[in-house]
């Protein structure tokens, strides 16, 4: 990946929107200070060359990006051309309109921010200005078409497609699964909540951070227009959620008012929310109870011999905590699990997992359909896979899951979950 030192970056940003006394990151603050005060921003793309790269003029996405790369060029006629067209395309774009009012006004005097001045804060600039700025991102910010996200390491067979929701590109990616590794489709501008993610309790208006999967779908009928086109409930809370007492619930991926083409980077109550015409877009890929959606707070787009490193390590612990399980080596095995699993309150669980291995003559373990993933922040990750568990005494088919930790260098199992999935056979005793 490549930084890209402030001014520059600051630079490209203020010159491209116009800005003059707006701040890309603050209103309240100028932009000397802000480049004096913002560390450097670490892009996705590795080729600067990238940089406001002319997008393919055939959505109001890509016809809004190439007006303001217009204005930065001084190429005001064009630039009106460009949102005249989005605004033909999206009667209810409302930041078109915002633009095409500038565009105007500049021709009786120079443009000198977007939007009108006013003495007053205005929120609904504001917002207006944040979506211009992570719009235009999406060109700026284009990730390295060799490099692949760190968040997902690998997909199942049966995970056709995955999600991942960058918040603080505003972007939601999709991905096709190509013999596991995830390939890069297409991308939708999001909205997430008012104030941020990172949810923790009933009504902070926050997005949860993690991996999530499409618990069920509503159609449009019977929905509040609110939703729009449709919504996709998130299995938020999940079972770590739980375990670290987060609260709240009824996080959606859904769509926009139908008098609406978009909604602010951060105006929903804590859900994903997309355009009604890239939600029905999603619909054709998304599979209920198998699609993952991932939230993350920046997507760590990295070079293929670094994901697969990472996928490596994370494939060795599972294998190993595998093999020590069929070993029969209790010592070994539970030494996987972190030290809040085996001790104190976990302790009684470790004790009876001791004795479950060592009454046994033989144990097999066979794991299918595996998906590995890591969450925010890559000191956590989540492995999923089907347990076909046999024994001299007992045999049964499972869901699993488990939630991975980084303790004392290395991974450690911090949460385990299962579903017997019915056979005809006996349950294992896991």
């Amino acid at each position: 990946m490549k930084r890209l030192f402030n001014p520059l970056f600051h630079a490209v940003l203020n010159l491209a929107l116009m800005t003059g006394g707006f701040s890309v990151v603050s209103g309240s603050q100028s932009f000397a200070s802000e480049l004096a005060a913002t560390p450097p921003i670490l892009l996705a793309s590795a080729d600067p060359s990238r940089f406001l790269a002319t997008p393919v003029l055939t959505s109001p996405d890509s016809l809004i990006s190439k007006a303001l790369q217009d204005i930065r060029a001084t190429r005001m006629d064009d630039a009106l051309k460009q949102v005249n067209r989005a605004i033909a395309l999206r009667p209810d774009f409302k930041l078109a309109h915002l633009i095409r009012g500038d565009l105007l006004m500049a021709r009786a005097r120079p443009l000198a921010g977007l939007g009108p001045v006013a003495k007053a804060p205005n929120p609904s600039l504001d917002d207006l200005r944040d979506e211009a700025r992570v719009r235009l991102m999406r060109y700026i910010d284009q990730p390295d078409p060799d490099f692949l996200p760190r968040q997902i390491l690998q997909l199942a067979p049966s995970q056709k497609y995955a999600l991942l929701a960058d918040t603080s590109r505003a972007r939601l990616y999709l991905f096709e699964n190509v013999d596991g590794v995830p390939r890069l489709k297409s991308d939708f501008y999001m909205t997430i909540g008012k104030n941020g993610t990172d949810k923790r309790k009933e009504g902070d208006k926050r997005t949860p951070m993690g991996v999530y999967r499409i618990a069920e779908q509503l159609p449009r009928a019977g929905l509040a227009d609110l939703y729009g086109d449709g919504a996709f409930p998130l299995n938020y809370p999940n079972e770590w959620d739980q375990s670290q007492n987060r609260g709240g619930h009824g996080i959606w991926l859904h769509g926009v008012p139908s008098n609406t083409y978009s909604r602010p980077p951060r105006s929903s109550d804590g859900c994903v929310v997309v355009a009604n015409p890239d939600l029905k877009e999603l619909t054709r890929w998304i599979k209920v109870g198998s699609t993952p959606v991932i939230i993350t707070d920046r997507t760590d787009w990295v070079a293929r011999d670094t994901w697969e490193q990472s996928r490596n390590e994370l494939l060795t612990r599972l294998q190993t905590w595998k093999d020590d399980w069929e070993a029969r080596d209790p010592d070994h095995f539970l030494r996987h699990y972190s030290t809040a699993m085996t001790s104190g309150a976990g302790a009684t669980w470790a004790r009876d997992k001791r004795r479950n291995i060592q009454e046994k003559n033989w144990i097999r373990v066979n794991l299918t359909d595996v998906s590995l993933f890591l969450y925010p922040g890559g000191d956590m990750a989540y492995t999923e896979f089907t347990q076909r568990y046999s024994s001299d005494k007992l045999s049964g088919l499972s869901s699993k899951r488990l939630y991975w930790r980084q303790e004392n260098g290395g991974w450690r199992i911090a949460l385990e979950k299962a579903q017997d999935i019915p056979i005809s056979t006996n349950l294992a005793q896991r």
